[in-house]
């Protein structure tokens, strides 16, 4: 038996958005990307971009109406910064087949 016959999907989503936080906090089990413009605007200063990515708490219906912490907008230096966390397979080839299953999921956060 699957893991998601026995989660309701509120369930599903409360364990996406745990995990999507937690990954937030160390980046454990997933990958980073930084997109060149955020490369070139941050420099040095890329570990307190991700401090303030990780620290960010400002969800709201409009951003993250799923509830799973996936995505997010906030202010860095006066510019507007945009971060999204996607759900690839082990392999990541492809999405993954549970999200909420830390042992088929990397996740990876992409700032742009």
């Amino acid at each position: 038996m699957s893991g998601t016959q026995w989660r309701t999907a509120a369930e599903t989503t409360a364990m996406i958005r745990d995990l999507n936080d937690a990954f937030r906090k160390d980046l454990r089990g997933g990958k980073l990307l930084l997109s060149s413009g955020i490369i070139a605007k941050v420099g040095n200063e890329t570990a307190a971009l991700l401090r303030a990515i990780s620290d960010f708490d400002h969800f709201s219906a409009d951003d993250d109406p799923c509830g799973e912490h996936d995505f997010g907008c906030m202010s860095w230096q006066g510019d507007p910064i945009f971060w999204k966390i996607d759900y690839l397979d082990a392999d990541t080839a492809l999405g993954s087949p549970d999200p909420a299953d830390p042992d088929q999921t990397v996740r990876v956060l992409t700032v742009m």
